[in-house]
């Protein structure tokens, strides 16, 4: 069991554990290497920093993560983009690291091509996880979703259907906590749960009760929401219809 935990959580969660993402990826993607920028793989993909923070919905264009899957070539069915590099080659890249020695921080070096951060495309749609008051929002950096605070026991539904890929306490800082994936690209997670209802492998309906609002390894009773697309995480309120 803790071993397929900590298989999962290196998948899921790239942005607590990038170091995790070492395995082959598939033709038309790539993992982000230490000292990358996203001028350097657009360059040798023959593309634009513009197409690449598109295709991959990037919310911040100017910061990817070591071990990142990067889409760096356009999906089924559209056309690439205008303003597409025709050059390759290398760069004199730099990149930062973090002050406990992990994989540091790869940095775009411009973002003046960077459009403003899209909406990924269609692939699921969701429903709001639990009733309450959004206290904190996404902001990407020190929020990896949204925060809604109720009653101690309001029930926890699942925001679509999918299956159950994660549920325990593992992870710290999440406490009792879910993991539904969707499709292949998006999962939705659930943290701080009081109880759990549903078990690894188990699939779930869209609006399906799967656990109930607590306050583990929280300093209050609140639901945490995150929203992942290819494994980095994303505004849920994107796709959340509005109450």
């Amino acid at each position: 069991m803790q071993k397929r935990i900590r298989l999962f959580v290196c998948a899921s969660l790239a942005a607590v554990l990038t170091a995790c993402g070492t395995g082959p990826v598939a033709p038309g993607f790539y993992r982000v290497q230490q000292g990358d920028t996203l001028s350097k793989i657009a360059r040798e993909n023959r593309t634009s920093v513009r197409n690449i923070t598109r295709w991959n919905t990037l919310t911040n264009p100017d910061s990817i993560e070591v071990g990142q899957v990067l889409r760096v070539q356009p999906p089924a069915g559209t056309a690439m983009a205008s303003g597409a590099s025709r050059s390759s080659g290398g760069s004199n890249a730099s990149s930062g690291s973090n002050a406990s020695g992990g994989p540091s921080v790869a940095k775009s070096e411009s973002s003046a091509d960077a459009p403003a951060p899209t909406t990924p495309g269609p692939g699921v749609s969701l429903a709001w996880p639990t009733q309450g008051t959004v206290i904190r929002g996404f902001d990407g950096k020190s929020s990896k979703g949204i925060d809604i605070a109720n009653a101690a026991g309001t029930p926890i539904v699942a925001a679509a259907a999918g299956s159950v890929v994660y549920a325990g306490n593992g992870l710290r800082g999440y406490g009792n906590m879910l993991i539904v994936k969707h499709n292949d690209d998006y999962l939705t997670a659930y943290a701080h749960n009081k109880t759990l209802f549903v078990k690894e492998g188990q699939t779930v309906q869209q609006g399906q009760k799967i656990a109930e609002m607590g306050d583990t390894d929280s300093d209050r009773t609140m639901l945490h929401f995150e929203v992942r697309y290819m494994g980095r995480s994303t505004d849920p309120s994107r796709y959340l219809p509005p109450r």
